[in-house]
């Protein structure tokens, strides 16, 4: 009797254990890479360049590629000449159609521009389509003559024009009668 207790307690529905299974499987990238340069192109010319110690590639029905150990982007003009550098301590971009649509920088975000303006951020998110990048949270910007607060911002990709959404902060304003 015990023996035939034994070996009908050891059976196992396939279901319930593959939905277990499946359950606290950790999602492994498809493919990794190291100490990686990234070149974006549009219409043969260099757009951005992105660099990184770690570039791990996950595929699926939303393939996304991601930066654990932080990333750097330099963003070029028409001419191949440097607008600006993000760096970030962690990235994840988005792909559509084989294509690197949106980027989220992620903790400690930092943009600096031709100008030397600096944005610091602890999330921006780039969007190659639109060419924009954005956030709602906290943003601090230090030009030449002022810092200037906020909660978010919108702004060009290489960060010669960016607007502040609800400033805070002191605000230099030059008087036409003052010199």
């Amino acid at each position: 009797v015990l023996l035939l207790f034994f070996f009908s307690s050891c059976e196992n529905d396939i279901a319930v254990v593959n939905s277990v299974t499946l359950a606290n499987a950790i999602i492994q990238p498809t493919e990794s890479s190291k100490n990686v340069e990234f070149l974006y192109s549009d219409s043969a010319r260099v757009k951005s360049k992105l660099k990184a110690p770690v570039i791990d590639h996950f595929l699926g029905k939303k393939p996304y590629y991601e930066m654990p150990k932080g990333m750097d982007i330099l963003f070029f003009d028409r001419k191949g000449k440097e607008q600006s550098k993000l760096t970030a301590n962690y990235g994840i971009g988005y792909e559509i159609d084989n294509r690197m649509n949106t980027m989220e920088a992620k903790g400690n975000v930092i943009v600096v521009n031709l100008k030397g303006d600096q944005l610091n951020t602890e999330h921006l998110t780039w969007n190659s389509l639109t060419k924009k990048v954005y956030t709602d949270e906290f943003v601090k910007i230090t030009t030449k003559d002022e810092v200037i607060w906020g909660n978010g911002l919108e702004a060009n990709e290489d960060f010669s024009e960016y607007e502040i959404k609800h400033v805070k902060g002191t605000i230099a304003v030059k008087d036409a009668g003052r010199k």
